[in-house]
C-alpha cells in the first residue's frame, strides 16, 4: 500500500496546480518549514490560529522583520491551511504587526538616467532601457517572449504581471531597432539549440500538454535567454531559461557607481523614474496607472511627490 504524500510534497503539488512561480514555491515551503520548527516540529494539522499568531508575532517582535517579510510568511501559512489542509483560519487579530515604513521611491533625474544607460552595453542596456522606456518590472522584462513584442504597433504585451494581470505598454523607438538586431542573434542561438536536440522553453499553465510542439517554436522563446542551458527543477528537462535577474542587478549597480550617482538606485528605480518623468511632462495619471499596471490609482499617486519643484511643489520663501 503506497504511503500518502508528505506535507511539503502536498504543498508543492498545490502550488503548481495554482500556477504559482518557482520562486513563490520555494519561499512558501521555507516559511512553512520555519513555522513547523518554531513549534517543535508539530504537524500544522494539530495547530491553528493561535500558533500562527504566535509565529507571526515572533517575527515582528523578536526578529524585527520588515512588514513585507511578515506578510510573505502570513501568505505562506494561510495558503497551507486553506489550500492544503482545507482549514479556514479566523482573521488574525492578535498578531503584532511589523511596522511598515512609509518611504518615497528613489527617482533619477533625466541626466542621471542618461549617464546610467551610457555605461551599459548590449543586453544590459536593452533590459535597462525597457525598464525606463516602458515602465517594466525587471522580471516582466526577463520573462518576455518573442511574440509579446509588436514592432509594427510599437507595443509590448506584459503577460501575467503583478496580480496575474496582462497589460499593454509602449515599445520605445530608441529600443526597437537594437531589439530587432538582438532577436536576430537570439534566433541563431535557438536554431543551434534545435540542431543539438534542445530548443524547448517552459510554457505557462497547461499549454505544454495542449500544444506539445509549442515549446520549441520561435514565438515562445524568451527575448532575453540565458547564456547556458539548465535542468528545469520541476520537469527535469534541459532547457534554456531566461537571463538571471542578478545579472542585470549587478550591471546596474556597477553603472550607478561608475556614473557617480549617489542615490541608492536599482533596476526598479528605472521604473519609478519612468512614471515620474511621464507625470512631469503632463501625462494623465490614469494613463500612467494603466502603463504601470497599478490596480489602485493611489499607488501611482506616490510619484507626484517629485513633480515641479520638490517639497510638494511649493516655492521656498527664500527663493521668493
Amino acid at each position: 500500500m503506497s504511503q500518502p504524500p508528505k506535507l511539503l510534497d502536498r504543498v508543492r503539488e498545490r502550488i503548481r496546480f495554482k500556477h504559482y512561480s518557482l520562486r513563490t514555491e520555494d519561499s512558501y515551503v521555507q516559511w512553512i518549514k520555519r513555522f513547523i520548527f518554531f513549534h517543535d516540529k508539530r504537524h500544522p494539522a494539530e495547530m491553528g490560529a493561535l500558533e500562527v499568531e504566535a509565529f507571526l508575532t515572533h517575527l515582528a517582535v523578536e526578529e524585527n522583520v520588515a512588514a513585507s517579510t511578515q506578510n510573505q510568511a502570513r501568505s505562506a501559512l494561510l495558503f497551507l491551511y486553506k489550500e492544503v489542509l482545507g482549514s479556514e483560519l479566523p482573521w488574525l487579530n492578535n498578531v503584532e504587526q511589523a511596522k511598515k515604513p512609509r518611504r518615497l521611491p528613489v527617482v533619477l533625474n533625466e541626466d542621471e538616467v542618461r549617464d546610467l544607460l551610457a555605461r551599459l552595453d548590449n543586453v544590459h542596456w536593452l533590459v535597462a532601457a525597457l525598464l525606463y522606456g516602458a515602465g517594466l518590472r525587471l522580471m516582466e522584462a526577463l520573462r518576455m517572449r518573442v511574440q509579446d513584442v509588436d514592432f509594427k504597433r510599437r507595443e509590448i504585451l506584459v503577460r501575467n504581471g503583478k496580480g496575474f494581470k496582462d497589460r499593454v505598454t509602449m515599445l520605445p523607438d530608441r529600443v526597437a531597432s537594437r531589439l530587432q538586431r538582438h532577436l536576430a542573434t537570439v534566433r541563431e542561438l535557438h536554431e543551434k539549440d534545435l540542431a543539438e536536440g534542445f530548443g524547448e522553453v517552459h510554457l505557462p499553465y497547461a499549454l505544454e500538454r495542449k500544444y506539445p510542439a509549442a515549446g520549441k517554436s520561435w514565438s515562445w522563446q524568451y527575448v532575453f535567454p540565458s547564456g547556458n542551458r539548465s535542468v528545469d527543477p520541476r520537469s527535469g528537462k534541459t532547457r534554456r531559461h531566461h537571463l538571471d535577474e542578478q545579472t542585470i542587478q549587478r550591471a546596474v549597480k556597477q553603472a550607478v557607481r561608475s556614473a557617480g550617482i549617489v542615490k541608492a538606485a536599482t533596476p526598479h528605480t528605472l521604473r519609478h523614474s519612468f512614471a515620474t518623468h511621464l507625470l512631469q511632462k503632463g501625462q494623465d495619471i490614469r494613463t500612467v496607472q494603466e502603463l504601470l499596471g497599478h490596480e489602485d490609482v493611489q499607488t501611482t499617486m506616490i510619484y507626484t511627490h517629485v513633480l515641479n519643484r520638490g517639497g510638494h511643489g511649493v516655492t521656498s520663501p527664500l527663493d521668493a
